[in-house]
């Protein structure tokens, strides 16, 4: 005898009759080596059409046209079909009248019985799985309340088995075509008919499974199968291969759609694996329920169940008192109210416990009323009530295998500044529960399930400042768009592009080719506000969107507080945050902090070296800084280093505006301000509350010459070549090298800040030094002797824009990504 397989199709699946042919098409590519058992839902949206109409009819309102109109809609499908016989059309011609006169008698008595909703809102599946037995090649039709015999009870529907099993051996067809049974329904024990109540149809599936001792249950849907989360709140969720019976439980409990828990019961207790697949594409596999499911993640999922309350129940007067949570739980069974989470202190000074939104006040009160007498002694303070919350579910069986799950969660969560209101653990440690704002669940199931490697990263970035050292960073980006996939699970994503009057939005994300000819020329710009910027870039949803600056603008920097508020990271090589005012640079820390976000700024100072890095990992380990000093400037050190007695200073200067070292206007350059504000930040990273005005600063920018405009300024450079070249002949002269240098020290407690040019030995540290390199000199309590010096690059789109690059990269690593 060959063995059993049972499907069950959903009322999507038999929408229409394109579907229900599809349906069929389906079921005769079925292999024949096993005999096929078919549970059908009723055509999509029928139960609810029909729950309808007994509504309206109670009501005396009008119920006649929709009726009409419902009716029609099946006919209609009949005759798509072509099916004439009397096994469909008559029954379904006298079910409908029936309904009719149903609806007729309720709309007298304005009322329904519990037996006539039954019964009318289950022949939806008489019509539909009749039609498909008919059109379905060798197909069979069961009536399943011939079948079936269920009664109430207080956990739901329960089932007789053991008249089941009679009923269906004496009923059951022979022979090896499909059998197409209805879902949904079934009888009481005294014959009268009624239904499995809600998710009914997938319960259908696993009884009859049950009592033929099937192979397998597949459950058809619209769906490829169980995911990982909500794609539409992660759109990077996965199809899960194979997941437990707990697994799915779990799951389905804290508010995955797919399977309903009460549904697997009768499959579990004869261990009877259960499929979810997709009707609309068979060729996928689909996931599969069963008893052990492999994995190599501890988590299979995340969910959330949303419009839920937090009921606080606090008080010295709970502390070792027996029975208090009896008596709370007791009241809300009283109440009607259910409890969906429960967490309790271990002191036992507090419990709390979620319930639906809905639910929430009648909850309250409940319990308010239990403990009137203990509230008005002051034992208990109050009954709390906490709106607007939901609970995110994480679900694995191999948690309870790995160290350390819960705190990634809550790491992760952390860090997509989501706040966690309240905890609950089973002891299987399969779910881990946490109640967080409504508001925060779309950022802390992204982050929980990134954070999980269940997917990777998005992270959404806006570029502020399309120049050079912006667009060589989206092409660095770019270049390493794989790398970063696999080694930092992070998908960088631009969605926005803001110049200083423009900008360009994209929900779909932007290429990261760009250059200036394609920025200028790309359409669908707008003009520039911020504020609309901050919004855009804030409706990705992702929990670590990111503002990197690669502007030379204050009022910009002056907005790094505002980004970090909104919860945006902030990566920007623009110095005047730093060295601007005190106040801001302080207000942008606070941020940072109260906000769980990051501020990075390494190629403020060095552009690409490691010069922040080293300094914060100096002061991190305890040692203690007396002085810094070196050349900071690429642009002065490749002015210096070419710049000799044979060699005119306004020729060198143009040599490196040309070549792109210096500012469009290079006195911002020559001014020493540049230095000035990297000193400045230098000082501050080390902990001394310096300003720049607090710097001796030495300006190579002749005083007559600092009212010009940029191009009157290098039209009158040449006037100041014999005055340089005196300095460099008399440098020479003394075998010395011309160097422009920032130095902080500590001396007695007190901080000496300069820039200025100098005059040093040749074999000076500071005089080996070639092109645009910077050199940082660092004596520290360990670096005494030997001070520690780095050295490199410092001016250039390229190095700055690897020194943004590295910022955004340390940014994966701390946000959960990196290996």
């Amino acid at each position: 005898m060959a063995s059993f397989r049972v499907h069950k199709f959903g009322g999507t699946s038999v929408g229409s009759s394109d579907r229900l042919k599809a349906v069929a098409d389906l079921i005769a590519s079925f292999p024949k080596s096993h005999r096929h058992v078919v549970i059908v839902s009723a055509l999509s949206g029928v139960t609810d059409q029909l729950l309808a109409l007994i509504d309206c009819a109670k009501k005396g309102q009008n119920w006649r046209g929709d009726f009409e109109t419902l009716k029609a809609k099946h006919e209609k499908v009949l005759a798509d079909l072509g099916i004439s016989n009397d096994f469909v059309s008559r029954p379904m011609a006298q079910e409908f009248k029936d309904a009719h006169d149903l609806l007729h008698a309720i709309s007298l008595a304005k009322t329904a019985s519990n037996e006539q909703i039954e019964l009318i809102s289950g022949m939806g599946e008489l019509w539909s799985s009749r039609m498909l037995a008919a059109i379905s090649e060798g197909g069979h039709w069961i009536d399943a309340r011939q079948v079936l015999v269920v009664s109430d009870g207080e956990l739901g529907v329960l089932v007789d088995w053991q008249k089941s099993k009679a009923q269906l051996d004496q009923i059951f067809p022979k022979g090896t075509g499909p059998v197409i049974v209805t879902g949904f329904i079934a009888s009481t024990e005294s014959g009268i008919p009624t239904t499995l109540k809600r998710n009914g149809s997938d319960y259908s599936a696993t009884i009859f499974a049950n009592l033929l001792d099937a192979e397998d249950v597949t459950i058809w849907k619209e769906v490829d199968g169980i995911l990982s989360a909500n794609p539409k709140l992660v759109p990077a969720a996965q199809v899960l291969d194979e997941i437990s019976y707990e697994e799915a439980a779990e799951l389905a409990y804290f508010g995955a759609k797919v399977l309903h828990p009460s549904t697997m019961a009768p499959a579990i207790r004869k261990k009877i694996p259960i499929t979810i697949r997709n009707s609309f594409d068979p060729s996928k596999p689909g996931t599969k329920i069963h008893g052990q499911a492999k994995s190599k993640y501890p988590v299979k999922g995340f969910t959330t169940i949303d419009q839920v309350a937090l009921i606080n129940v606090e008080g010295t007067g709970m502390l070792g008192v027996p029975g208090v949570a009896s008596r709370v739980f007791t009241s809300l069974k009283e109440a009607g109210v259910s409890v969906i989470l429960i967490s309790q202190a271990s002191s036992e000074h507090s419990i709390c416990f979620a319930v639906p939104a809905d639910h929430a006040e009648k909850a309250r009160v409940a319990v308010q009323k239990t403990f009137r007498n203990e509230i008005q002694e002051g034992l208990i303070q109050d009954i709390e009530k906490i709106e607007d919350c939901s609970i995110l579910a994480m679900v694995g069986d191999r948690m309870v295998d790995q160290k350390g799950v819960a705190a990634r969660l809550f790491r992760d969560l952390s860090r997509a500044g989501v706040n966690i209101r309240a905890i609950a653990q089973g002891s299987s440690e399969r779910n881990i529960s946490v109640v967080i704002g409504r508001k925060d669940v779309p950022m802390a199931l992204q982050a929980a399930h990134s954070g999980f490697t269940l997917s990777k990263q998005v992270m959404p970035f806006t570029l502020i400042g399309p120049g050079n050292i912006g667009l060589t960073l989206l092409k660095q980006i770019h270049q390493q768009l794989d790398e970063i996939a696999v080694r930092f699970s992070v998908i960088p994503k631009l969605v926005a592009i803001a110049s200083s009057k423009e900008m360009l939005l994209s929900h779909e994300g932007m290429k990261l080719d760009w250059d200036s000819t394609s920025w200028k020329g790309s359409k669908g710009k707008q003009p520039l506000d911020l504020d609309l910027l901050c919004a855009h870039l804030a409706a990705e949803g992702q929990p670590h969107p990111v503002v990197i600056d690669c502007t030379a603008d204050q009022g910009i920097a002056d907005r790094y507080p505002s980004f970090l508020a909104k919860g945006f990271h902030v990566v920007t090589p623009n110095k005047k945050a730093g060295s601007g005012k005190l106040k801001l640079f302080k207000e942008i820390q606070e941020q940072a902090k109260k906000k769980a976000r990051h501020f990075f700024y390494e190629a403020t100072v060095g552009a690409g070296l490691p010069i922040m890095t080293t300094l914060q990992d100096l002061i991190r380990t305890g040692d203690r800084i007396h002085k810094i000093e070196g050349m900071f400037s690429g642009t002065l050190a490749y002015v210096f280093s070419q710049f000799s007695e044979n060699r005119v200073f306004s020729e060198v200067v143009l040599d490196a505006k040309a070549k792109g070292f210096t500012e469009p206007d290079p006195r911002d350059d020559l001014s020493g301000k540049d230095v000035a504000r990297k000193l400045v930040i230098l000082a501050r990273e080390a902990g001394m509350q310096l300003e720049v005005d607090q710097i001796e600063v030495q300006s190579l920018v002749a005083p007559e010459h600092e009212s010009l405009t940029a191009d009157q300024y290098l039209q009158k450079l040449p006037e100041t070549d014999a005055t340089w070249k005196t300095q460099a002949r008399e440098a020479a002269k003394a075998q010395q090298t011309l160097r422009y240098v920032g130095s902080l020290e500590v001396k007695s407690g007190k901080v000496e800040a300069s820039v200025k040019l100098r005059s040093l030995p040749n074999d000076h540290l500071l005089s080996q030094a070639k092109g645009t390199d910077n050199v940082f000199v660092f004596t520290t309590d360990r670096y005494r002797k030997q001070p520690l010096v780095i050295r490199g690059p410092g001016a250039g789109p390229d190095v700055t824009a690897a020194g943004v690059f590295a910022d955004l990269i340390r940014l994966m690593t701390q946000t959960g990504g990196g290996i």
